[in-house]
Order: C-alpha cells, then structure tokens, then sequence
C-alpha cells in the first residue's frame, strides 16, 4: 500500500508551484479586448445601410429592337384542322382490321372489312333478278316482233276483201298489248338494275376504307366485334374504328384575353414554342382571330398556322406562343420608348411599376408597357432614356426608401 501512495503522489500535480501571471500580461489582455470592442462598434457606426439593390439604365428604342420582339405571350394547344373518327355504314361483324396506332394511311386505303356473307347473298339475288327481268323483255320483243308482222298482214288481206275488219283490229289489239307489256317489261329491267346497284352499294360498305391520308391515332376496335354508324345501347357495339389525323393540318389554336386581342392581327409573325421542347423556336403566323368572344372565360380564340412541319408536333400538345411586334406601330410611324429590363418592372399586362432611383433613395412610379421579350420590356410612357432604375427585391422596395447600390 505504501509503494503504491508513493506512486500516486508522483503523478499528483503541484499546483502551487505554479507562477501567477505577470502585470504586464494583464495588461495585453486588456488591450486586446479594449481594441475588439472598439472594431465592433465602429463597424456598427460605419455600416452599410439602406436595400440593396442593383442600377439599371433606361435605353432609347431603336427599329432594331421593336422588330421581333413579343408583344403579347398565350397559351394554347396542337389541334388538327382535319381529323376522323372512321366508322362503318352498316350494323356488321366485323372480320378484318388493318390498322394499328401510329400507322401512315393513304385516302382510300382498306382498312378494315366487316361480314358480308348476308349481303352478298341478297346481292345474289339482285342479280338474278337483273337477269330474269332482262329475259322477259327479250322474250316480249319477239312476241312483239311477231305481232307486227301479222298485222301488217292482216291489213293487206283487208286491202283484197280476204278477211274482215274484225280481224284487223284483233291485230292491231294484240300489237298494243305487247308494246306496253314490251315499256313494262323495260321499266322492270330498270328497277333490277337499281337493285343491284343498291346490292352494290351494300357491299361495297362492308369495306372501310380510309376517308384521306393521315396517321392512326387511335384503334377503337377490334375483329369479331360488332360496328355500327349509331350506338346499339347494349354497350357491346362499336360506334367507330379508329381516328386519323392529317399531320399536314396541324396549328396552334390559343386563348387571347379580350383586354388584349387588339394587339393580334391577321398574318401578324408568332413565335411558338411546345412545352415539350421549350427551347425550340417554331416560327408560325397568325391565320385568323375568330370573331367571337368566350363570355365564361373573357376570351377570344385565334388560330395559328405553323411555318415549320416536324414530326415532333403531334396534336392535343401544350404551346406558349409570343406575338411578335412590328418595327412599326400601328400608324406606321417608328416606335417610341425606352427599354428596361424585365427584372426592372413590377407588373404585366399594358401597365406596370418602376423605381427610379435619386441620389440614395428610391421613387416609385407607374409606366405604360410594350412590347417585351425574355430580357427586355418596352416603356411606352412615364420613363426617359437616360433615368436609372432599380433592380432587386420588389417586396422591401417602397417609395422613398434608402437605397444602398451594389454592383
């Protein structure tokens, strides 16, 4: 126990033993501390103050920058001007189809064929009824030729006293009879005709051909089930095949609200970019703005035709399109303005926000909009080239707020 103290007391440290800090080394921690507070609160003194922002400086327009640029965007979609839901004539089974989604089809093409067993069969029947008809009227022909001839006999013996009137007129009866059996017997072969013709028709309706050259969008049914032009009402009955789609009719059909539809006019230049490829430019043009508004939604529709054909537009897509400007405004003269950046403005639509800043604060003011891109947008009135204005955060902005400019 007594080495083991012993050990113990040799590990212990003497804190007595110690030296105590000097007086000089007070006095260093005292200037330190003395020179930290005195940093910090000439930092707290000499602060930057004010919201920060970033200057932005209001350029005269030119022809070049109006021309092109969107002066109205909507939204819309890809639709087919010319599109079919094929669907058969007739009530049949169908036995045959052809088409499959994604096909290219030819007008004309077959593309599916129904159960003609029955009308074949009374086309059969149309046939030889054709037949039969045009055999009467050969056989009341020869009755009729014959008829003829003994009644011009029958008058020359009347001319020499060889027989007797009566038998001239038996004669003469016979010969009438005949030629009226021979127009009846005419319009006869005239009905088997049209008959056929409708036996014909029939027939012909048990193939389903393709009403114009497309793509196949959608296969609605399938061989063995039943088609009709109408609905059966069992829920079992297909009332079409399939729908195709003429890829050459594609345009773009958008929602203008009316506020704004005065901007839009006939064959004005669009730029039209899909959802799916956004970074794609379409170049398109206006075609019409139909006049009429939506009263529901406060809208007028206008149709856009594109200048560009792919086989990445497919219809029912999602499309932003831009209404282009005019280097020109309306009365053909230049137009007039200066030009922000978007980042500048508060606001959309024919009006909008600005601050324009002055010395160290800032000035709220309201400006009239035009025509814009994905950078810039054109003041129309309440800004002059030259004024600067500012750029940065719109909620903390207010009129004359300080302001502390950063680069």
């Amino acid at each position: 126990m007594d080495d083991k103290s012993a050990l113990l007391g040799q590990l212990r440290i003497d804190r007595k033993a110690q030296p105590s800090p000097s007086g000089h080394g007070r006095l260093w921690l005292a200037g330190v501390a003395a020179a930290l507070i005195t940093g910090a609160a000439l930092w707290f003194w000499l602060r930057p103050t004010g919201i920060p922002i970033r200057i932005a400086v209001a350029q005269a327009v030119t022809q070049e920058s109006t021309a092109g640029a969107s002066i109205l965007d909507a939204s819309g979609y890809v639709v087919a001007r010319r599109q079919a839901t094929v669907a058969s004539k007739i009530t049949a089974r169908m036995v045959e189809l052809d088409i499959e989604e994604g096909d290219h089809v030819k007008a004309n093409q077959v593309i599916a064929r129904l159960d003609d067993t029955n009308i074949r069969a009374a086309h059969d029947q149309a046939t030889a009824q054709l037949t039969f008809a045009r055999a009467g009227l050969e056989e009341t022909q020869v009755n009729l030729t014959n008829a003829q001839r003994d009644y011009d006999r029958q008058k020359s013996l009347l001319a020499g006293h060889f027989v007797s009137q009566s038998a001239v007129d038996n004669a003469q009866t016979t010969l009438d009879a005949l030629r009226a059996q021979l127009a009846t017997q005419r319009r006869n072969v005239e009905v088997a005709e049209r008959g056929l013709n409708v036996a014909d028709r029939n027939l012909d309706d048990t193939v389903i051909r393709s009403p114009f050259s497309g793509v196949v969008t959608v296969k609605a049914a399938q061989p063995g089930e039943m088609v009709s032009p109408i609905s059966a009402g069992g829920g079992f009955t297909r009332t079409g095949i399939g729908t195709i789609v003429d890829m050459d009719s594609l345009e773009v059909q958008v929602d203008v609200n009316e506020n704004f539809i005065n901007r839009v006019q006939p064959h004005q230049m669009v730029t039209a970019k899909l959802n799916a490829y956004p970074d794609w430019q379409i170049p398109a043009h206006v075609i019409a703005v139909i006049p009429t508004a939506d009263r529901s939604k406060g809208t007028v529709l206008v149709r856009i035709g594109l200048d560009q054909k792919d086989a990445r537009i497919l219809p029912e897509m999602g499309v932003r399109v831009s209404f282009l400007a005019d280097s020109k405004n309306d009365a053909g003269q230049p137009a007039t303005g200066v030009n922000v950046p978007v980042t500048a403005v508060q606001g959309s639509g024919s009006t909008g926000v600005v601050f324009v800043v002055r010395d160290s604060t800032l000035e709220r003011r309201a400006v009239h909009l035009g025509a814009s891109d994905s950078d810039h947008v054109t003041v129309t009135s309440g800004l002059t080239a030259g004024e600067r204005v500012a750029v940065g955060d719109f909620k903390e902005m207010k009129d004359g707020a300080k302001i502390r400019i950063e680069p």
